[in-house]
């Protein structure tokens, strides 16, 4: 049975990765496109062309294929981190990408998927669990990143998330997202799941929402641990969600230091909010809010958010992006 579900989670992933790819402009399914990024209609990464790349502070070279390799992506600042077990560096093929490729070698992640560096290992077992156990997914289903981790998770076995936790546990978190204020954002496109500027483009109002954005598009491209990101979220919303989530809005929500810590840095197995990807955070209370992310600690979550709006995900996404973390 489990070699079923494995295959089948296998096939599901392959299967929208080549639907999204044929379609002429995906339809987002959430009312809060810009936090579930769709890649924008046929884009393509280009070529390989077999020369060798480098990053500032690297003396190591690598061409694109083996930067895109999932089952052995680029370690850049291999003195940036302790050695990375096997299933984190290599992953098992098939099936099981190196974590890694996605959430980088120091455990930063991007805004596509999670920062795994300062939580737990007790939090990133359960949530490893609860992805095998199908209690986990995501509010936008055409979103290739959420789904690609739920066949992971069904692939990877007790041993494997637990060697990747232990090590993730270990890694110490630096700031990695610069959160700016502003009534306008570059305009964008979406590739490789995140925004980035058009080129040549002018700008737009930024709305209700937030936009995050590598600081250096050619060194995120090539997976470069040391590079992170910019947030661009609306004027005065750092503010806003200081005041809600450390009241809780006159009742509209729990503060949020009662579960995870006076610091935000977490408190036992509650996972850290501080200095986490603004995308990633909205995502989360969006999916739990309603009923895709479930799990053994989600019913406290789901009537922490039950009286939240849209507005409110933007305010507190952008202040805890602005703590240290």
């Amino acid at each position: 049975m489990n070699k079923l579900i494995v295959r089948f989670a296998t096939l599901v992933l392959l299967s929208t990765c080549i639907v999204l790819q044929a379609q002429d402009q995906p339809l987002p399914q959430t009312d809060l496109p810009w936090a579930y990024a769709l890649n924008s209609p046929r884009a393509e990464r280009p070529a390989d062309d077999g020369l060798p790349k480098r990053v500032p502070g690297s003396q190591s070279e690598f061409v694109l294929s083996e930067i895109r390799n999932l089952y052995s992506p680029p370690d850049w600042h291999s003195d940036d981190h302790p050695v990375m077990p096997a299933i984190v560096a290599q992953g098992r093929n098939p099936g099981v990408f190196a974590c890694a490729y996605c959430h980088l070698p120091n455990g930063q992640g991007r805004p596509e998927n999670a920062s795994l560096t300062g939580l737990t290992a007790e939090y990133i077992i359960q949530q490893m669990a609860d992805y095998r156990a199908g209690l986990r997914s995501s509010s936008e289903p055409q979103m290739v990143p959420p789904a690609a981790m739920l066949a992971i998770g069904l692939n990877a076995t007790e041993s494997e998330a637990r060697a990747a936790a232990e090590y993730f546990a270990r890694l110490t978190p630096r700031q990695w997202i610069r959160v700016i204020e502003t009534e306008t954002v570059p305009e964008t496109s979406v590739e490789g799941w995140m925004f980035v500027a058009v080129e040549q483009g002018g700008s737009e109002p930024i709305g209700q929402r937030i936009i995050e954005m590598p600081e250096d598009l050619e060194r995120t491209e090539l997976r470069d641990s040391r590079s992170g990101f910019i947030a661009y979220v609306p004027i005065g919303s750092v503010d806003k969600g200081r005041q809600l989530v450390s009241t809780g809005g006159d009742g509209k929500t729990p503060p949020c230091g009662v579960c995870h810590g006076d610091d935000l840095r977490g408190l036992g197995p509650v996972p850290a909010l501080a200095g986490r990807s603004p995308s990633y955070l909205v995502r989360q209370l969006n999916d739990f809010q309603t009923g895709k992310r479930k799990g053994r600690w989600s019913p406290l979550m789901q009537e922490a958010v039950a009286n939240l709006s849209n507005e409110d995900f933007v305010v507190i996404g952008a202040y805890l992006a602005s703590l240290d973390p």
